[in-house]
């Protein structure tokens, strides 16, 4: 991964799905192209093919499983990579995994050279998930996740007390204006992560007004 990142989580909203997680895509790489800005989305494993196949974006699975065999329903890491798949999602406040499971899933994702964003709740969260050594850390309070009022501004001890961790931090939750991002890198985090903000707006003007917040 480079950095600083943009990520995108496109969740399941059905404005960022199926034939609209292209759509979606276009309007994101158009963003990306005109602010120089690097762009990640995270996607439903079904869309991760349409979507690599139909934009230069990096496009990242959700989540990934490592249980091989008679698991219904596992997203397989072999198989989100063979879909064009860049990175992943880990551990989001949705999706949460025990540690041991975090642990395995990071081994295997190391040794098939999957990067991995892990999602932690809390600066101390945080830091015991560093341990991992996944490619980066999103510190994601969950109660303001989807809220509108930003972690930078509502909880800004959230990014300094994570940023001194041996890794790249990103942080999330409630991130909807430019001046959120700005503060937000100003406090030393390495990208954000967004969901509703931009999936449930007005997407292209979303996307390029957090964008504008990376201008240095």
């Amino acid at each position: 991964m480079r950095f600083p990142a943009f990520l995108v989580n496109c969740k399941a909203y059905p404005q960022a799905v199926g034939k609209n997680a292209v759509r979606f895509a276009k309007r994101a790489e158009r963003v990306a192209k005109r602010t120089g800005v690097k762009i990640i989305l995270c996607v439903q494993a079904a869309d991760i093919a349409h979507v690599a196949d139909n934009t230069s974006l990096p496009v990242f699975a959700q989540h990934v499983d490592v249980e091989p065999g008679a698991h219904t329903g596992n997203i397989e890491i072999e198989s989100v990579i063979a879909s064009g798949a860049k990175g992943t999602l880990l551990n989001h406040a949705e999706r949460q995994l025990p540690f041991a499971k975090l642990k395995e899933t990071i081994r295997v994702c190391k040794k098939m050279k999957l990067p991995v964003v892990l999602c932690a709740a809390t600066p101390s969260a945080a830091k015991k998930l560093a341990t991992l050594k996944p490619s980066a850390i999103a510190v994601e309070p969950p109660a303001l996740i989807g809220t509108g009022v930003s972690v930078s501004k509502a909880k800004p001890s959230v990014i300094t007390n994570s940023v001194s961790l041996p890794l790249p931090v990103l942080c999330g939750a409630g991130i909807s204006y430019r001046k959120d991002v700005e503060i937000a890198l100003s406090l030393g985090a390495q990208g954000i992560l967004v969901a509703s903000a931009v999936v449930l707006g007005s997407q292209e003007k979303m996307l390029e007004k957090l964008a504008q917040g990376f201008a240095k």
